[in-house]
């Protein structure tokens, strides 16, 4: 049987877990045992039509995309990190992961159209895995020509030095951001998510400096999966440690600290440096302007106040978005080298991925309707005209 024509059972377990569905779980929608879903997915059967048709209506995926091969090598995954990783299921990074994939194969396919900014990541030597995120901190900003003092958009300065951020609802209050290494065409590609339902700027700010420091101190060799429970801890205890040294840089950090004990002092520090009360409290203190006492008297006031999940300003400041995805979209679409349909087509075609147009436009974080056609229909039919 020609290969289009045969089922695809990998791509039938992409869909499952990129759903976020255990094979249990998806056998018991399916209507039967976890061992027929193995059989499907390992190729050893095909679904019979009527199956198929169940499988694409539960996954909301075309059918189509269960007789696609991709022969080419797939980009190679060279680390993942996730926030809060411990507590974090298994099922739901995996889910997360799948996306990512396929958002790395329609990266490569707008990459054939536009140029998009290359990777721009310091290198570092560190002599028996030491270093110091104070320097190393400083040492990027310096690269990248930003100065000392607070960082406005932290996902534009991603994406002008050549991530790929995205914003997903990743439907999990355990999961704020993960990042995602690969190689692609023999060039790094970092891949980095933001929650869309964390409707936090400062939050987002935060997440996003964190996973840059993933990037720039935990080499393409580490995998987020590797280590025990205490060395993901470290992992994470020093992405956190860059993220609050790139974003409030020492010295200009400190001589904005006028009253460091004061809690409501930090609310309008929070609009100039937007970080988190808590985050420059911590800041505060672990660059010597505050003692423990009046840490831990901060941290009772923060509770006090409720403003432990919810700060003064986080109704008011602005959630930044990802742009470039969307943008390279939209130069595509508005030159028009490929209209919408064409590009959903021509998607499926060379890089062999049937998706929904709605699925596309989630993962570029486009608006609904982005990859739709415009066009006005002549009426057939119209109403009458009343005579005199």
């Amino acid at each position: 049987m020609p290969e289009h024509r045969r089922f695809n059972g990998e791509r039938l377990r992409m869909a499952r877990a990129y759903r976020g569905l255990t094979s249990t779980e998806f056998a018991g929608k399916l209507g039967v045992t976890k061992q027929a879903v193995y059989q499907l997915e390992s190729g050893k059967n095909s679904p019979r039509f009527e199956t198929l048709l169940q499988i694409a209506n539960l996954l909301d995926f075309p059918r189509e995309f269960f007789y696609q091969w991709d022969r080419r090598e797939i980009p190679r995954t060279a680390n993942t990190f996730f926030r809060a990783q411990l507590t974090t299921h298994k099922t739901e990074q995996i889910s997360q992961m799948e996306k990512i994939k396929i958002l790395a194969r329609i990266h490569i396919f707008l990459r054939n159209y536009v140029d998009l900014p290359s990777l721009n990541i310091p290198e570092f030597h560190f002599v028996d895995g030491e270093f110091d995120v104070e320097d190393i901190a400083n040492d990027v900003k310096k690269s990248w020509y930003i100065g000392d003092g607070p960082i406005p958009n932290m996902v534009r300065l991603l994406e002008r030095n050549g991530f790929i951020v995205t914003s997903l609802p990743v439907g999990s209050s355990r999961i704020d951001a993960f990042s995602m290494g690969y190689e692609a065409n023999g060039q790094p590609e970092y891949y980095i998510v933001l929650g869309s339902d964390k409707d936090s700027a400062v939050r987002r700010q935060f997440d996003a400096a964190h996973e840059l420091g993933h990037c720039v101190l935990h080499n393409w060799t580490t995998n987020g999966d590797e280590g025990g429970r205490a060395e993901i801890r470290e992992r994470e205890s020093e992405a956190n440690r860059f993220a609050a040294a790139f974003l409030m840089p020492k010295e200009s950090f400190l001589a904005d600290l006028i009253y460091p004990n004061k809690l409501d002092f930090y609310v309008s520090l929070k609009k100039r440096w937007k970080v988190s009360i808590a985050s420059m409290i911590v800041r505060a203190f672990h660059l010597g302007a505050i003692n423990a006492n009046q840490y831990h008297y901060l941290m009772r006031q923060l509770t006090r106040r409720g403003w432990r999940h919810r700060e003064p300003l986080d109704d008011e400041l602005k959630v930044d978005q990802p742009v470039i995805l969307r943008k390279a979209l939209d130069l595509i679409l508005s030159s028009g080298t490929l209209m919408p349909s064409q590009f959903v087509k021509q998607l499926s075609e060379e890089e062999y991925l049937s998706l929904s147009r709605r699925e596309i436009e989630i993962l570029l974080g486009l608006p609904g309707g982005t990859l739709f056609d415009e066009f006005q229909e002549t009426p057939i039919i119209q109403l009458r005209e009343a005579s005199d």
